[in-house]
């Protein structure tokens, strides 16, 4: 009961007490009723390889000044989001709350269900799709995903690469699979299968 309790109390409508609260416009209500069953991971750094900067809060937040950097003319008025992003020091950030339908997924399918944006919680890690991650992330990454399934009926965790394929590639190759399950302790067929 008291792991329970604790769980319990680390949400509050849909927020994490322990990660950094940043409130992105680019969010709406899920359809009801929502089956909150599915992680999205996905893989972002803005510029793209470059780390350790504010951008990727920025475009969450519309913030972002277009003019920065060459690349970010080619994302121009994009209003995305994610629930969740983990830093390369593993620092968890929140945008939206997961009982709301951040804007993650784009066009994706899972399972036979379409716009995956209704049922799932999107999670970004600050990195370069087919390229390693760190240790502290995976940390933040299993912390993150125990806490979730003990609030959200969650069977499965994929990458966006599995619900977009041909148009997505994140988070990619140097994302371990195996190393995630093992951590987190669950079924093998909550994960990639192609993955094991």
């Amino acid at each position: 009961m008291k792991a329970k309790a604790e769980n319990v109390a680390a949400w509050q409508s849909g927020w994490l007490s322990t990660a950094q609260r940043l409130d992105s416009p680019n969010f709406g209500a899920r359809p009801a009723p929502a089956l909150i069953d599915l992680i999205v991971v996905h893989s972002i750094s803005l510029p793209p390889g470059i780390y350790g900067g504010s951008q990727v809060q920025k475009l969450f937040t519309n913030q972002l000044d277009w003019s920065e950097h060459p690349y970010f003319e080619r994302i121009r008025g994009m209003q995305v989001s994610s629930h969740f992003y983990i830093e390369r020091s593993g620092k968890l950030w929140q945008f939206v709350s997961a009982d709301d339908r951040a804007w993650h997924a784009g066009q994706s399918s899972f399972m036979g269900r379409d716009n995956c944006n209704d049922f799932s919680v999107g999670i970004e890690l600050e990195g370069l799709e087919g390229q390693l991650f760190e240790a502290t992330q995976y940390q933040s990454l299993s912390f993150l995903c125990q806490h979730l399934q003990a609030r959200y009926p969650i069977s499965h965790v994929v990458g966006h690469e599995h619900i977009a394929p041909g148009r997505k590639f994140d988070p990619g190759a140097g994302f371990d699979w195996p190393g995630l399950q093992k951590t987190v302790g669950w079924s093998p067929q909550c994960f990639p299968a192609l993955s094991f």
